[in-house]
C-alpha cells in the first residue's frame, strides 16, 4: 500500500489483481450498470467522493486508486499507459464487472480512451471529463515538458505551491477542497512519498509517450465528454499559448465517432469537485 497513513472517510475494499499489484477500492450502490471511476495525475478515490453520492441510486460506482497512489500498490511503477490499461482490465474481470462505463478524469480520461480502445469487450461507453490525449505535443514538446517533469519537482514542492496547484484546477476552488490539500501536504512525511513522486513523473511521462488523438476514431463506445470553459490545464500555457480549451475540445470530440460533447460555464479542470450535479444528471441521461 503506497498511503497506509491516509484516513479515507468512506468504506474500501483491497484486492489483488496478480501477484504484485493490489488495488484499493470505492465501492457504493448498486444497479445492473457499472461506473469505474479512474482519477487524473496525483490524486486518488477522494477526487470521486462529491460525484458518486449522487449516482450510487442509479448505478453501482467503483472507484479504483491506481497503482502507486493512494492505497493501491506501493512502489515505483512504470506508470505507462499499457500499464494502466492491464491494470483496469484485470481489475474488471476480477471483480466480474458488467455492463461497464469508464468515468476517467484527466489522466485518468487518456487511460480511459485506451482500455476501451484495447479491450472494447469490457468496455460499455466512456464518460471523459477534461481528458488528457485530446491536446497533442510535437516530439520538441514532450522533451521540453519531459526535462521539467522530474521526481524532484513533487518532492520539492512546499506548501503554498501545493496550495497553488490546487488552486489553479479550479475556477472557483470552495473549502471542501481543504482535505484533498491536507492529505497533499501531509504525504511530505510519510515514508512512500518519494516513490510516490517518480510515479507521478512517470504517469505524465507515460501519457506524452502514449498518445491516443490518431485513434479518436476507433473508439467504439457512445462517449460522453466534458470541458470546462475556464480550465487552466488544458491546454498547457507555456506551450500552446494561442489555443483554446473549446477548440481543442471541439476537435477532439470531432474524431470520436459516437460523442457528445458539453462545455460548462464557471468550470475548470477538476469538473468532478466543481460540477457534480450537472455531471450527474447528464451521466445519467447519458447512461440509464
Amino acid at each position: 500500500m503506497q498511503f497506509p497513513e491516509l484516513n479515507y472517510n468512506f468504506n474500501f475494499s483491497v484486492t489483488y489483481i496478480n501477484k504484485e499489484i493490489s488495488i484499493a477500492y470505492h465501492d457504493a450502490g448498486s444497479g445492473e450498470n457499472v461506473l469505474l471511476f479512474i482519477h487524473g495525475l496525483a490524486s486518488y478515490i477522494p477526487a470521486w467522493t462529491k460525484l458518486i453520492p449522487l449516482l450510487k441510486d442509479n448505478f453501482r460506482c467503483v472507484a479504483i486508486d491506481l497503482p502507486g497512489y493512494g492505497k493501491s500498490s506501493a512502489g515505483v511503477l512504470d506508470g505507462t499507459v499499457k500499464f494502466y490499461t492491464e491494470v483496469i482490465s484485470l481489475f474488471i474481470k476480477k471483480l466480474s464487472l458488467e455492463n461497464v462505463t469508464l468515468v476517467g478524469h484527466s489522466m485518468g480520461g487518456q487511460i480511459s480512451i485506451a482500455a476501451a480502445l484495447e479491450f472494447p469487450s469490457l468496455i460499455k461507453k466512456l464518460v471523459l471529463m477534461a481528458p488528457a490525449g485530446f491536446e497533442t505535443f510535437s516530439e520538441q514538446e514532450k522533451l521540453l515538458i519531459k526535462k521539467y517533469n522530474t521526481d524532484q519537482f513533487y518532492f520539492s514542492a512546499n506548501d503554498d505551491e501545493i496550495f497553488a496547484s490546487f488552486r489553479s484546477n479550479f475556477f472557483k476552488m470552495n473549502d471542501d477542497v481543504k482535505p484533498m490539500i491536507n492529505d497533499r501536504i501531509k504525504m511530505k512525511a510519510w515514508k512512500n512519498f518519494g516513490d510516490y513522486c517518480k510515479v507521478v513523473a512517470n504517469s505524465l511521462n507515460g501519457l506524452l509517450d502514449c498518445p491516443v488523438y490518431d485513434k479518436l476514431s476507433n473508439i467504439i463506445q457512445p462517449t460522453l465528454i466534458f470541458f470546462g470553459k475556464n480550465d487552466k490545464w488544458i491546454p498547457n500555457k507555456n506551450l500552446h499559448k494561442n489555443i483554446t480549451t473549446e477548440s481543442i475540445a471541439h476537435n477532439g470530440a470531432s474524431k470520436v465517432p459516437h460523442s457528445k460533447l458539453i462545455m460548462i460555464d464557471e468550470c475548470g479542470h477538476f469538473i468532478p469537485y466543481e460540477h457534480p450535479d450537472l455531471l450527474a444528471r447528464e451521466i445519467k441521461s447519458f447512461t440509464l
